[in-house]
């Protein structure tokens, strides 16, 4: 359930950017999601299309890159990337890591309609 305020900050969000832009649609929202945070963007583009009624994101679609889990060791040092589902050291298997990536949540990007042609939109974080 979380996923309904997420999408309304970043509609809100959305449709602040495609003013600013003077843009008269919104067509897509390109989304980074890192892999711990849990958000599911196929539940986003649910509430985006009941809550972008009647404003320029209506049939805007959702977007998401993975971002991967990054980590560094406590115990050897080492770092690399691992998945949420097998936590340990892919060096050492210890289970002491300090995540360096993975709960990032972003707009990367917009693509919008600005006077009857599409462009995009530049790069615009969203924590």
């Amino acid at each position: 359930m979380h996923e309904l305020s997420i999408t309304e900050h970043i509609l809100d969000y959305a449709l602040k950017k495609a003013r600013e832009e003077d843009a008269s649609r919104i067509r897509t929202i390109h989304l980074c999601i890192g892999q711990l945070r849990g958000i599911v963007p196929e539940c986003i583009q649910v509430y985006l299309d009941m809550l972008a009624e009647n404003t320029i994101a209506e049939g805007a679609q959702i977007e998401a890159e993975f971002l991967p889990v990054k980590v560094r060791c406590r115990d050897c040092g080492g770092e690399g990337a691992i998945t949420p589902h097998h936590l340990e050291c892919p060096h050492c298997q210890s289970l002491r890591l300090q995540i360096l990536s993975g709960k990032e949540f972003y707009i990367k990007s917009l693509e919008v309609d600005k006077n009857g042609n599409q462009s995009p939109a530049s790069d615009h974080g969203l924590e």
